[in-house]
C-alpha cells in the first residue's frame, strides 16, 4: 500500500516516530537538562489516543512506527501498548498496517521487556549508549548505570532482537572510544551508528564545544578498519552505512549538520502530548490532541495532518558555526520528540 501522505516537496511519508513519554530515568547531556520539569500526566496522550492517531497514519500508508521517549520503557503498562500496536503488523504489504514496529531505548529496562518486545512483533531495537567506560557513561547520562544498560543489550540479543547501538559523537568526551565500540559491537553481533550532536533546547551544555563533524571521524576510522559497501542497508532512517569487514557488522553515520539528509526525508514525529512535528529541526507543530479531545473525527485528524505536511520544510536549520555566530536549532529538547 503506497502512502497517500505527501508533503509539499513531493516526499511520501511512510515512517512515524511516536514519543510515548517525555520522562526518562537518565538525563543525557545532549538530550535534556539535569533538573527537568516533565509534563503533567493529563497533558500526555493516553494509550488509546496514541493508538487512534497511529491508526489514522497507518490507514493512509505509514508502514513503520518507532516508539521513542524520553525513555519509552519507563511508562507504566508499555508492554500492553506494544502488544496492541503489534497487532497492526501485516504480512500483506497491500493492506493498511505495519511492515515494522521498532523502538529506541537507553537499555535500562530492556532486560525486563525484551521478551515482550519479541512477542509484540518487534524484531530490532536501537539502544543509546555513548561510552563503554562506567564513570564516563555515568557522567554523560548524569545518573545511568552502564552495567544495567549492558545487561539490557545482552537480554535483547538473547531474545533474538537485532540491536543497533546509537552513539552521539562528542568532542573531548567520547571521541577516543569509537574503535572500542566498533570492536565490541562486532563481539556481540550489533550494528553501530555514530551521530552528530544536534542543538536542541537548553541542556546546560556547550553544543559548540561538543560538536564533532563525522566526516573527519570516518576518514580516521578508515585507517584502521576496512569499510565495504553495505548493499541494501539503507533502512528507513537517515543513517548512511558501510560494512566493517573485520566484524561483518554495519557502521552508520548520521550527519544532520555536516551532510544533511533532508531530500529523502520520509518521516514525521508525534510527541507524547499530541503535537505533530514534520521536522526534527523545526518547532512548527500541529496540535492533534486538541482535535482528539474536542470530539474530532478521523477525517478531522487527517485534514490536520495534511495541513502539517503542507508546511513541512525542505530541510532542517541546525547550525553550529565555527565562528562566534549563534548556534541554531529548535527551542524544544530532544526528549520531547525522541530524536
Amino acid at each position: 500500500m503506497q502512502s497517500s501522505l505527501i508533503d509539499i516537496q513531493g516526499r511520501k511519508i511512510s515512517y512515524l516516530r511516536v514519543s510515548v513519554t517525555d520522562r526518562c530515568d537518565m538525563r543525557c547531556v545532549y538530550c535534556m537538562s539535569e533538573n527537568m520539569e516533565f509534563l503533567p500526566r493529563p497533558e500526555v496522550l493516553t494509550y488509546e489516543e496514541l493508538e487512534r492517531l497511529c491508526a489514522v497514519f497507518m490507514q493512509h500508508g505509514v508502514k513503520r512506527i518507532r516508539l521513542t521517549g524520553g525513555e519509552p520503557l519507563v511508562r507504566r503498562d508499555i508492554g500492553d501498548f506494544l502488544l496492541s500496536l503489534g497487532r497492526w503488523i501485516q504480512p500483506d504489504a497491500t493492506t493498511p498496517g505495519l511492515d515494522e514496529l521498532t523502538l529506541t531505548t537507553n537499555g535500562s529496562q530492556l532486560r525486563r521487556y525484551a521478551d515482550t518486545l519479541v512477542k509484540a512483533g518487534v524484531r530490532r531495537v536501537n539502544v543509546s549508549l555513548d561510552s563503554l567506560k562506567p564513570e564516563r557513561f555515568s557522567a554523560i547520562t548524569r545518573r545511568g548505570d552502564l552495567r544495567q544498560t549492558l545487561d539490557g543489550v545482552r537480554a535483547a540479543r538473547d531474545a533474538g532482537l537485532a540491536v543497533r547501538i546509537n552513539t552521539v559523537a562528542m568532542k573531548g568526551i567520547n571521541d577516543d572510544e569509537f574503535d572500542d565500540l566498533i570492536a565490541w559491537c562486532g563481539e556481540i553481533g550489533a550494528d553501530l551508528c555514530l551521530i552528530e550532536t544536534m542543538p536542541m533546547g537548553e541542556t546546560g551544555e556547550d553544543r559548540r564545544a561538543q560538536y564533532l563533524p563525522l566526516h573527519a571521524i570516518r576518514l580516521s576510522l578508515q585507517k584502521r578498519w576496512t569499510f565495504e559497501a553495505a548493499n541494501g542497508a539503507g533502512g528507513a532512517g537517515p543513517a548512511r552505512y558501510v560494512r566493517v569487514a573485520e566484524t561483518r557488522q554495519k557502521l552508520g553515520f548520521i550527519t544532520p549538520l555536516s551532510h544533511n539528509f533532508c531530500d529523502s526525508c520520509n518521516r514525521v514525529r508525534l510527541s507524547c502530548s499530541g503535537q505533530l512535528y514534520t521536522c526534527l529541526g523545526s518547532d512548527n507543530a500541529v496540535d492533534l490532541r486538541a482535535i482528539l479531545r474536542s470530539g474530532g473525527s478521523d477525517e478531522d485528524i487527517l485534514r490536520a495532518i495534511d495541513l502539517s505536511l503542507a508546511r513541512k520544510p525542505l530541510r532542517h536549520d541546525f547550525l553550529i558555526p565555527d565562528n562566534d555566530a549563534d548556534v541554531q536549532g529548535p527551542a524544544r529538547l530532544m526528549s520531547v520528540t525522541g530524536g
